[in-house]
């Protein structure tokens, strides 16, 4: 398998061998589905939280006495069947969602999704992307001149998640570059991961053959989510 790369001018610069076991992977619904629901189980953080009647404020005087008064018996106001007592059985934030994802899943399902998006012509190969210093107009250039390459025009006019830029080195100017803009969201290849790129339509690799080859070590290294 063989694929164009492109410079940041988003004319043809070479071409890059992809391999066939993280290019060319049948597609597996039910193992991307399981994957994508628990790394977002993983990231989720309990905000919701009741207080019990322990942690509730109130007295702990007995409201009336036992018997003799013609009332129901009651122990205490800060019961949950009283107005401004505890919560029964509410949301505590100290609930864990955590779902343990094995390593072959996890870089299976990343596999899985990179050769959906590869077939359906979703990942562009750029050579190297860089700037002299920060500026959003020339990120806006670079982008507007990639989305001349043909079926990735929606770079230029999808106002959301319209690409994951994945770099094998971080580049301070790149970053500021790109994050006035709401469109595109930037990774490293190392942490590419299913739920980003199905989040964006597009995934803009940087750096040819060296980020391929990241990729594809990630077989048996991705660590253990639990």
């Amino acid at each position: 398998m063989e694929a164009k790369v492109y410079n940041k001018e988003g004319k043809e610069a070479g071409k890059v061998t992809l391999p066939e076991s993280v290019f060319g992977v049948a597609w597996n619904d039910d193992l991307v589905h399981q994957v994508v629901v628990a790394m977002q189980a993983n990231a989720r953080i309990p905000w919701a939280h009741t207080k019990d009647r322990s942690e509730v404020q109130g007295t702990g005087k007995k409201p009336w006495k036992q018997k003799g008064t013609g009332s129901a018996r009651h122990g205490s106001r800060r019961s949950p069947i009283w107005r401004t007592g505890g919560v029964a059985h509410g949301p505590r934030n100290e609930k864990s969602y955590k779902q343990k994802i094995n390593r072959k899943m996890r870089s299976n399902a990343l596999f899985a999704v990179l050769s959906k998006k590869y077939a359906d012509g979703e990942v562009l190969f750029v050579d190297t992307l860089s700037f002299n210093e920060p500026k959003t107009k020339d990120a806006k250039a670079s982008l507007t001149a990639l989305a001349s390459v043909k079926g990735f025009e929606e770079l230029k006019t999808k106002r959301k998640n319209a690409a994951l830029i994945a770099m094998v080195d971080s580049d301070d100017a790149v970053t500021k570059s790109f994050q006035n803009m709401g469109n595109v969201t930037l990774e490293g290849v190392r942490n590419l991961n299913p739920v980003d790129l199905l989040k964006n339509k597009y995934l803009v690799l940087v750096g040819g053959e060296h980020a391929v080859k990241v990729i594809e070590s990630r077989v048996g290294t991705t660590k253990e989510s639990k």
